[in-house]
This record gives structure tokens, C-alpha cells and sequence, in this order.
């Protein structure tokens, strides 16, 4: 087997991708390493919660759902 077989030849190299324009910061805002306070402590009810709710409810039968809501908003 000669040893011209078991080289490959050269192959060129690809160039590079072309890149999108990226959009400058603007300059108006402060630059801070502040953390943004989260608008909700809680955004989603537990099991727990929701069986609380329910037994609430089953325990006040009369009671309008915006009495149920304000009851537990505090």
C-alpha cells in the first residue's frame, strides 16, 4: 500500500460567520449592582395553602369570594 493513500490533502479553513450588528447600552440608565426587590413573595399557592383555602371555604359556606380573598390577603 503505497503511502500516498493515507494522506489527505489539505482542505481550507472556513471563514468566519457574519455577525449581526449588537445594540449599543444606552446611557442614560446608572450602571448598578443593585438586586430588584420581586414583586410577590409568593406567586404560586403549596398543596398545603390551597387545602387551607378549601377547608375555609367549606367552613363558610355563605361567604362571597371577595370576603374569602380579603380574609386571606393579610
Amino acid at each position: 500500500m503505497p503511502a500516498e493513500l493515507g494522506e489527505c490533502r489539505p482542505h481550507p479553513k472556513p471563514a468566519p460567520y457574519n455577525q449581526q450588528p449588537r445594540a449599543q447600552p444606552t446611557k442614560s440608565t446608572p450602571a448598578t449592582s443593585a438586586i430588584l426587590a420581586k414583586p410577590k413573595r409568593h406567586e404560586n399557592l403549596t398543596l398545603n395553602d390551597w387545602l387551607t383555602v378549601f377547608a375555609y371555604i367549606d367552613e363558610h359556606p355563605d361567604l362571597p369570594q371577595d370576603q374569602v380573598v380579603s380574609y386571606f390577603s393579610s
